[in-house]
């Protein structure tokens, strides 16, 4: 029975590991932040371009999905 839906539980555990990491990265780039005060403008830039790296992710699984189906 495992074997029949190892490819979903495979998919499942990316994303999970992929949210797990970006918010990692997210919490680690918001203690940095934090510590070296940085002023506003630097840390939208720096939340633009992790949110555009996490943008990529789902934008990837949603055209996978479209594809798939």
């Amino acid at each position: 029975m495992l074997s029949e839906y190892y490819e979903q539980i495979e998919a499942f555990a990316l994303d999970v590991t992929l949210i797990g990491l970006f918010l990692l990265m997210a919490y680690v780039v918001h203690d940095v932040l934090k510590k070296n005060k940085v002023p506003t403008i630097g840390k939208l830039v720096v939340y633009f371009v992790l949110f555009l790296g996490a943008l990529g992710f789902i934008f990837k699984g949603v055209m996978q999905w479209v594809i798939e189906s």
